[in-house]
């Protein structure tokens, strides 16, 4: 047998990463309730990890703090928490310790959970940014693929700034798009920089089969790091929105308008404050199409909805709104508005 040398200066920086952070990746498991085993039934076909059909939803988490707290995918808990059912993780250390849900943001695939008592803390994962990341640098995901315990792969940023649709008709923009292998059961686990910070939480694959095609997506961590401190802090994210129920885009591309379209305002918002006006109910006839946030052209309501976030609750913007035919500028002032109503 002939000795090998020292690894590559490529491989100890891999290894090095993986030791640093993986004790930091734990793996979760949410169990529905009974009355929640039909909604579990599609999850856990998503997700392809260890309970299918057993109502067991698995994924993966990351320690956010020193305080236990756990960063996942809601669409991990999902069904157990709208069932009432109970989560449990497992450490890298092997131990299982009980878990509840702090708080969950459907609109960005996020969730925090609370660890109960465990015998050791795991350490938290060093957070980094997204905002200055490139197309090319490399990316390491740790994961539970399949069931399978603290997976590492690799890859680089195939794209930045994609958009994902999630589970509450809403879009996530500036989402990461990586071919690290991100399979069934990484759901809810970190996307790692090559220094070993988090850049993103690995949420879905684009693959035809349900494995992976070499295209995953991550939540930004700069969006994490702003919703994950409101979750531990109040359960829910602040969320700045005006308070109108945007019409259908389809709808809109058909009858050739180019922006959002004012289904309906809601009553005492302050688009309702501001006067914007929906479509008439009696006559159908469209009222108010917002064209622009801030000076700049939107042309769809995930645009509107950034521009929005960006903003922040009780910012006041200004709004193109084109109505008969006249374009105006009508300022407005952010509310924080519930995640189902805007």
């Amino acid at each position: 047998m002939t000795a090998r040398g020292d690894l590559a200066p490529a491989e100890s920086t891999t290894v090095a990463l993986f030791e640093q952070a993986s004790p930091s990746v734990v793996h979760v498991f949410a169990q529905a309730a009974a009355r929640g085993q039909a909604l579990m039934s599609l999850d856990d076909e998503e997700e392809g990890g260890q309970g299918q059909g057993s109502g067991t939803q698995t994924g993966t988490g990351f320690v956010w703090d020193a305080g236990g707290h756990v960063v996942t995918n809601n669409h991990v808990v999902q069904a157990a928490t709208r069932s009432g059912g109970s989560i449990s993780v497992r450490l890298s250390s092997g131990e299982v310790v009980g878990a509840r849900v702090v708080g969950t943001a459907p609109s960005y695939d996020l969730a925090v959970l609370q660890l109960g008592r465990v015998s050791k803390m795991p350490p938290p994962l060093a957070i980094g940014t997204s905002a200055n990341l490139k197309v090319g640098q490399a990316t390491y995901a740790i994961g539970n693929p399949f069931g399978l315990d603290h997976t590492l792969t690799t890859g680089v940023v195939s794209a930045l700034q994609r958009r994902l649709p999630t589970g509450e008709g809403r879009e996530l923009s500036g989402v990461i798009q990586t071919d690290a292998a991100i399979n069934p059961g990484n759901s809810g686990g970190p996307l790692l920089d090559s220094a070993g910070r988090l850049i993103g939480v690995n949420t879905a694959i684009f693959s035809p089969s349900g494995a992976s095609a070499g295209i995953g997506f991550a939540v930004p961590v700069d969006t994490v790091n702003r919703v994950v401190p409101d979750l531990i802090r109040s359960g829910r994210v602040r969320n700045p929105g005006i308070g109108i129920i945007a019409g259908q885009e389809a709808t809109a591309a058909r009858l050739g308008i180019d922006g959002v379209v004012v289904l309906r305002v809601l009553r005492g918002s302050p688009a309702a404050s501001a006067g914007l006006q929906g479509v008439d109910p009696s006559t159908g006839e469209i009222g108010d199409i917002i064209v622009g946030v801030g000076g700049k052209p939107i042309h769809r309501l995930a645009e509107l909805t950034a521009a929005l976030q960006a903003a922040g609750v009780g910012s006041s913007v200004g709004l193109t709104v084109e109505r008969d035919g006249r374009t105006r500028t009508v300022r407005v002032t952010t509310a924080d508005v519930a995640e189902n109503r805007q």
